[in-house]
C-alpha cells in the first residue's frame, strides 16, 4: 500500500518502561513498570495506545487500516482543547515507537455505562423509535424518519458490554440504579454540554454531528473527568451537511465503507453466522484511511502527518 505506513497493532510492540495490562478492540492499556503504586495498589497513570485495528459487527477485523490509531488519537486531543472540560490527558511524553497514537493519561475510576447524546434520529435509536416510537424510553414525536433531527438533543445511554458483545441501551431510571442518582443526573448533564458545543463547532465547518459516545470516570479525589477517546469517527457520527437529506441513510465519516462491503455481495460473509468476517480488500482499506483523515481535516482544519 504505497503512500502510507504498514497497519499497527500495538500489541506486538514491546515499549521500554511499560508493561501490557489490556488490549481492547483498538486500545491498548499499559502501566509503568516502575512507578510506585498509588493507595489503591494501581499505578497513578496509564499509557494509552491507539493501534489501527478496526471493529464491525462486534468483531475485530483481521485486516487493519493504516494511520487511523493516530487519527482518532490526534482528534481527541483537538476536541479536548476545544471544550477545555476536565479530562485524563497527562502527557504526550511517549515512547517514540507509539509517537503520534498514543498519551499517557491519569487512570480513572471508570463509570460503567455508555454516555450517548443524539441529535439526530439514527441507528439503533431509528430501530427502536419505530417500534416503539420511543428510544431509552424518551417519547419523541410521531412522523420522525431516519436523520430527523430532533427539537432537543436527548441523553441515551447504554450498559457496557465485553469485548465482541452489544452494549446495551437502556433508560435513565436504569442507569441511575446502576451507579446512582445523583452520578446519573451529573453525567447526563456533562454529556448533553459535551454534544451541544461540540455539534456547534462542527456545524461551523460544515459537518453535522449526528451523535456521540463519551465516558467519564472519577479521579483520585472525586472529581468527574472525560476519559477514552472523545468526538472520533469512532465514537460518533458525522455526517457532511451539504449531502445532509432526512428520510435515508446520511454519507458518514467513519468505517461505513467496511460496513457496506462486509454485507455486500462481495465479501461472502453472512453477519448472523457467527464466523469471523473476511480480511479487507485493498480499496477498501484505502477509502476508510481517507475518509478518517477527511474527517480529521475537515474539522480542525490542519493536514494530517502520520
Amino acid at each position: 500500500m504505497a503512500g502510507f505506513s504498514q497497519g499497527f497493532d500495538a500489541r506486538a510492540v514491546e515499549l521500554p518502561g511499560w508493561r501490557h495490562v489490556y488490549s481492547g478492540k483498538v486500545r491498548d492499556l499499559y502501566e509503568p513498570v516502575d512507578a510506585a503504586p498509588g493507595e489503591s495498589g494501581q499505578s497513578a497513570n496509564l499509557l494509552v495506545v491507539a493501534s489501527d485495528r478496526i471493529s464491525a459487527y462486534d468483531f475485530v477485523l483481521e485486516t487493519e487500516i493504516p494511520d487511523k490509531g493516530a487519527v482518532l488519537t490526534q482528534l481527541s486531543l483537538w476536541w479536548f482543547e476545544q471544550l477545555q472540560v476536565p479530562h485524563h490527558v497527562v502527557s504526550l511524553d511517549v515512547p517514540e515507537a507509539v509517537a503520534g497514537r498514543a498519551m499517557v493519561v491519569q487512570r480513572l475510576d471508570m463509570y460503567e455505562v455508555e454516555c450517548i447524546a443524539r441529535g439526530y434520529l439514527t441507528g439503533s435509536g431509528l430501530a427502536e423509535y419505530r417500534e416503539s416510537g420511543t428510544v431509552t424510553g424518551i417519547e419523541l414525536p410521531e412522523g420522525l424518519v431516519d436523520g430527523s433531527k430532533l427539537d432537543e438533543a436527548i441523553f441515551t445511554p447504554s450498559a457496557k458490554a465485553e469485548v465482541g458483545e452489544h452494549d446495551e441501551n437502556i433508560t435513565f431510571e436504569q442507569m441511575a440504579r446502576l451507579i446512582g442518582d445523583t452520578p446519573a443526573q451529573r453525567l447526563r448533564e456533562l454529556t448533553l454540554d459535551v454534544y451541544r458545543r461540540a455539534e456547534s463547532i462542527a456545524r461551523e465547518r460544515g459537518i453535522i454531528l449526528a451523535d456521540t459516545k463519551v465516558e467519564f470516570g472519577l479521579d483520585a479525589t472525586g472529581r468527574i473527568v472525560l476519559g477514552d477517546e472523545v468526538l472520533t469517527p469512532d465514537s460518533s457520527r458525522f455526517w457532511d451537511a451539504a449531502q445532509y437529506e432526512p428520510g435515508r441513510a446520511q454519507p458518514s465519516f467513519d468505517k461505513q465503507f467496511v460496513r457496506d462491503w462486509l454485507t455486500g455481495p462481495d465479501s461472502g460473509w453472512d453477519r448472523h453466522s457467527g464466523e469471523a468476517p473476511p480480511a479487507l480488500p485493498a480499496d477498501v482499506v484505502a477509502k476508510t484511511r481517507a475518509r478518517y483523515i477527511e474527517a480529521y481535516e475537515t474539522l480542525t482544519g490542519q493536514t494530517f502527518t502520520p
